[in-house]
C-alpha cells in the first residue's frame, strides 16, 4: 500500500474502554488511515489539499512582511540614516599605530637590525667582552680620532709654518675641523640617539653632547682628514692606503668600543666625506680671506 504525507494521515487514538466492535474499528482506522464506512481519500485530493496549504501560509507570510514595512520609522531606512560621530584623536592615533605604513616597518626592522648587529660587533665593549685584551689598543686608535689632537696639532703647525702654501693647507684644514665639530654637534642634539646600552662612558675629553651616538664624529673627522689629506698632500702609494685604512679602522673601532650603532658610523663617514665638498667650495685663500692670513703670518 502507498505510504501518504503525513499531513494527510488522520490517526484516531483508540478509548480507554472499548468493546470488541470498538477495537476492531481502531484498528481498521489505523491501518487504513479513515475510520470505516467512510470515502478512502484519492491522491490527487492530498496533495491538492496540500498545495491550498502551503500558498495559505505563503500568502500570510507575505501579508505580515508587508505589515512590518509599513510600520517600520522613516529614519530606519538605510539612506537616511544619521553619520556616525567620528573616533576621538587617541583612539585615531591607536589605529595609525596598528596599522603603520611600509616606510614606519621598513625603519623599524632597519633598526632592530642596527641594534643586533652593534651589540654583536661589540666584542671590545668590556675587559671581560670576547676581544677584550684588544680594548686598549682600540683605545689608542680611539684616540688618534678625537677632534681635539688634530686641532691642536694643526694649530700648532700653523704657528711654525714659514711657507704661505702651507699655512693656506693648514688653515682650511683648522677650518674643516671646527666645522665639523660644530655640525656634528647639532646633529645630535637634534637626533639626540642615546648611546649603546654596552658602552662604557670613559671616553677620552667628552662634551654634553657626547651622550648622544648619531653621528659618530669620530668616522666623521676621519673621513673628512682621509679625503683632505689625500687630495692636498702628495704622498706614496702605500701612505695613501695607510690613510684610507686608518679612516676605516677608526670607523671599525666604534662599534667594536661599543660607543656607536652601525647605522652611526655609517652615515657619520658619508657626512664627513661630504663635508669635505662644503670646504672646498668655500676655500680660504689670501685673497678671500686676507685678514687671517695676515694674522698668522704676523
Amino acid at each position: 500500500m502507498p505510504r501518504w504525507p503525513p499531513l494527510c494521515r488522520v490517526v484516531l487514538l483508540p478509548q480507554r474502554r472499548q468493546g470488541k466492535r470498538g477495537r476492531k474499528a481502531a484498528a481498521t482506522t489505523k491501518h487504513t488511515g479513515s475510520p470505516p464506512g467512510a470515502r478512502r481519500q484519492q491522491p490527487a485530493d492530498m496533495l491538492s489539499s496540500a498545495h491550498t496549504c502551503t500558498e495559505t501560509a505563503c500568502h500570510k507570510l507575505q501579508a505580515r512582511k508587508r505589515s512590518r514595512r509599513l510600520t517600520r520609522p522613516a529614519h530606519s531606512s538605510r539612506d537616511t540614516l544619521p553619520p556616525l560621530p567620528a573616533p576621538p584623536r587617541g583612539q585615531q592615533e591607536d589605529c595609525m599605530r596598528l596599522n603603520p605604513s611600509f616606510a614606519g616597518i621598513a625603519l623599524r626592522s632597519l633598526l632592530a637590525v642596527d641594534l643586533w648587529a652593534s651589540k654583536r660587533l661589540g666584542v671590545c665593549a668590556a675587559e671581560g667582552s670576547a676581544w677584550g685584551g684588544a680594548r686598549p689598543l682600540m683605545k689608542v686608535v680611539e684616540v688618534s680620532g678625537h677632534g681635539l689632537p688634530w686641532l691642536l696639532g694643526t694649530a700648532y703647525g700653523l704657528c711654525q709654518s714659514d711657507s704661505a702654501a702651507t699655512r693656506e693647507v693648514l688653515l682650511n684644514l683648522l677650518f674643516a675641523l671646527l666645522l665639523d665639530l660644530v655640525l656634528v654637534a647639532v646633529v645630535k642634539g637634534l637626533v639626540k640617539r642615546r648611546r649603546p646600552t654596552h658602552n662604557k662612558m670613559d671616553m677620552f675629553v667628552t662634551i654634553s653632547v657626547d651622550k648622544y651616538s648619531f653621528p659618530s664624529g669620530h668616522a666623521t673627522r676621519a673621513a673628512l682628514v682621509c679625503r683632505f689629506v689625500l687630495h692636498h698632500l702628495v704622498l706614496a702609494v702605500p701612505l695613501r692606503v695607510l690613510v684610507v685604512l686608518w679612516a676605516l679602522i677608526v670607523g671599525i673601532s666604534r662599534v667594536m668600543l661599543g660607543r656607536h650603532n652601525v647605522t652611526d658610523v655609517l652615515f657619520g663617514l658619508f657626512l664627513g666625506y661630504a663635508l669635505y665638498s662644503v670646504v672646498e667650495y668655500c676655500w680660504l685663500s689670501p685673497l678671500s680671506a686676507p685678514a687671517l692670513f695676515a694674522l698668522w703670518s704676523s
